[in-house]
C-alpha cells in the first residue's frame, strides 16, 4: 500500500477522530489539533458524562457545537452541521446496546480533511467503577 494515502480519505479522518477521543488532557488536545493542523486535517474533542438515553441530544448538540467552535465545520452551514450530527448518531448507534439504561462518560473526538468528517465516541460505560468500555464511530461525506 502507498504511504502517500489522500488526507481527504475517511480512514484519514476516522483515525484522526479516534486519536481525538482518545486523549486524556486538554494540554494533548491541543498538541494533537496542531499537529493535525499541518496535515490540513481539523479536529476538536469534547468531554461529556451522564445517563446515556436521556443525553443523546446533547452529545450530538455538543459535537456540532464543538465543531464550529474549533472550525472543523462552518458555523453556518446547515450540511456540515448535518453531517456532523448524522456521524454522531451512528456513533452512539453503535454503543447503544451496551450504554442502555446506564451511565457513560468520555470524549467526542471529530476530525475533518477535505469532503470527509467522523465522529469517535470513546465512553466508559456503567456504574461506579463497574465500567465497560466502548468505541463509536460514525462517517460522512460533507
Amino acid at each position: 500500500m502507498d504511504s502517500n494515502v489522500n488526507i481527504s480519505g475517511s480512514k484519514t479522518v476516522s483515525r484522526a477522530a479516534i486519536t481525538m477521543c482518545l486523549t486524556r488532557t486538554r494540554d494533548e488536545e491541543k498538541e494533537l489539533k496542531q499537529k493535525f493542523a499541518t496535515e490540513e486535517i481539523y479536529a476538536a474533542a469534547v468531554d461529556y458524562g451522564g445517563e446515556f438515553l436521556q443525553s443523546i441530544t446533547r452529545i450530538v448538540e455538543r459535537a456540532v457545537v464543538a465543531a464550529k467552535r474549533e472550525g472543523v465545520i462552518s458555523p453556518e452551514s446547515y450540511r456540515e452541521e448535518g453531517s456532523v450530527a448524522g456521524a454522531t448518531r451512528e456513533a452512539l448507534s453503535q454503543i447503544t446496546n451496551k450504554a442502555i439504561g446506564l451511565s457513560i462518560g468520555g470524549k467526542i473526538g471529530i476530525a475533518r480533511a477535505g469532503n470527509n468528517v467522523a465522529v469517535a465516541v470513546f465512553f466508559g460505560i456503567g456504574l461506579l467503577h463497574l465500567n465497560e468500555v466502548a468505541i463509536g464511530l460514525g462517517h460522512r461525506a460533507i
